[in-house]
């Protein structure tokens, strides 16, 4: 077909068209939400992947963490008394055992963490404390706002130096200056040398890792704590008591190596597996693996997502058809004069097969238009959710937390192909009605009132 039959074609397809605006209107609109849908499911997809790879880069790429785990047995037979004081996880000969033995290492840092209250004056707040050494900031992207972070200085003089973390300092500290102040845990008092910022909580990772909200926080030089409270640790609920024994409750390691990673992983699995015997009193948690699990997840979420859009398309596609099999029985006196004419075949084919395309591809390009308003959009219907329908409701704070913290990424090679399909779909359900008015009989159509 040469350039100006083309161009002629789709003149005459446009022209057909616009003689009925509604219909073509109508039939457009399934292709227009075939492909928005489409796009609208994989940016939904892709922005919840991006959120669960942020949640786990966060956990540091190059890290490995092994935390303490209270075995089921423990757990069930921990009644209280001081004579049945579990004990269980992580030892301090497990931080120097694998600290001497990894060729890989960078750095490891152990972490201790008890549940406390901490009061200034006459304020009190249940909080988090966190022995921990020098390197735990970093490690953990920790920014400070005051003062200065615990340093290796108050490991070795073990001093009662704490750092608070934005909320505890926003709760016992409303109009004064926390850096100065002492802070009383636990019937001792700690002077507070720096305050850190605001940092996002980290969300549970499957069964692997719980979330942790790093702004309730309380940070010591994990030496002090275990001269100042020891390796136990008594809380008291509901009137009774429960104890239990760690040493240590997390150590963080950082690989030199990032191909190194899971050889590493493997090397700390055996080695704890050995010294811990059958007590499963621990979990190995490698960022790295959680990482590309994300990215597999992605991936299926696209195609199910992506699969379960298209079938809007082709819903869509099945209209199409279903009004060019209706243009057709109009137009068959227009075919029959046509190929009076001399118009062959072929050329009732192109006609109605142009016009099918036309429909298509426009509908597709209005889809592409309106997909990327999608972030828009989500954030309407979020704006509503949150305020008229999960506000207040007290059984769905895990989805309020999610559906806030949802934010959809456009997958731009999504505009492409969901355009491509769109046009795909209109030659394959626009093939049949342009066959069947190509293979009317003449004769027979100009007859056809």
């Amino acid at each position: 077909m040469s350039l100006y039959r083309f161009f002629r074609t789709v003149q005459l397809g446009l022209k057909s068209l616009m003689l009925h605006k509604l219909r073509s209107g109508l039939t457009m609109l399934g292709i227009v939400f075939g492909v928005y849908s489409v796009i609208a499911m994989l940016a939904i997809g892709e922005g919840a992947s991006k959120q669960a790879q942020e949640q786990v880069v966060a956990l540091g790429a190059t890290n490995i963490i092994v935390r303490s785990v209270k075995p089921v047995e423990e757990a069930a037979s921990n009644s209280g008394s001081f004579g049945s004081m579990p004990r269980y996880g992580l030892l301090r000969s497990d931080f120097e055992r694998l600290k001497q033995t990894l060729p890989t290492l960078e750095s490891a840092i152990p972490i201790r963490e008890l549940q406390k209250e901490a009061r200034f004056q006459h304020r009190a707040m249940n909080v988090r404390l966190v022995g921990c050494t020098a390197e735990y900031i970093d490690i953990n992207h920790l920014k400070l706002v005051q003062g200065r972070f615990v340093s290796d200085r108050d490991q070795e003089t073990l001093t009662n130096s704490v750092v608070l973390a934005a909320e505890v300092a926003s709760t016992l500290f409303p109009f004064e200056n926390p850096v100065g102040h002492s802070v009383q845990i636990g019937g001792v008092y700690y002077n507070i040398v720096g305050v850190t910022g605001e940092r996002s909580a980290s969300a549970a990772i499957g069964g692997s890792l719980s979330g942790q909200d790093f702004n309730k926080d309380i940070y010591a030089p994990i030496s002090t704590l275990r001269v100042r409270l020891g390796d136990q640790d008594f809380s008291f609920r509901a009137g009774t008591m429960t104890s239990e024994q760690v040493e240590l409750n997390q150590i963080t390691f950082k690989i030199r190596d990032r191909d190194t990673i899971l050889a590493t992983a493997d090397i700390i699995r055996d080695t704890l597996a050995r010294y811990h015997g059958t007590k499963k009193d621990y979990s190995v948690v490698v960022p790295l693996e959680l990482l590309k699990q994300a990215d597999q997840l992605r991936q299926i979420f696209n195609i199910v997502l992506g699969s379960i859009a298209a079938i809007s398309l082709v819903v869509g596609g099945i209209g199409i058809m279903n009004i060019m099999l209706a243009t057709v029985t109009e137009r068959t006196r227009e075919i029959g004069i046509r190929r009076a004419l001399g118009a062959r075949q072929i050329d009732i084919t192109q006609q109605f097969l142009t016009e099918t395309i036309v429909l298509a591809g426009t509908g597709g390009i209005l889809g592409v238009l309106f997909g990327l308003t999608t972030p828009l959009a989500f954030q309407g219907i979020r704006y509503v959710a949150l305020n008229w329908i999960l506000d207040g409701n007290n059984g769905s704070s895990d989805l309020f937390g999610i559906f806030k913290d949802m934010h959809p990424q456009i997958a731009f090679w999504s505009l492409p192909v969901a355009f491509g399909i769109s046009v795909g779909v209109g030659i394959i359900f626009g093939l049949y009605p342009a066959r069947a008015a190509a293979r009317l009989d003449p004769i027979e159509a100009l007859r056809h009132e």
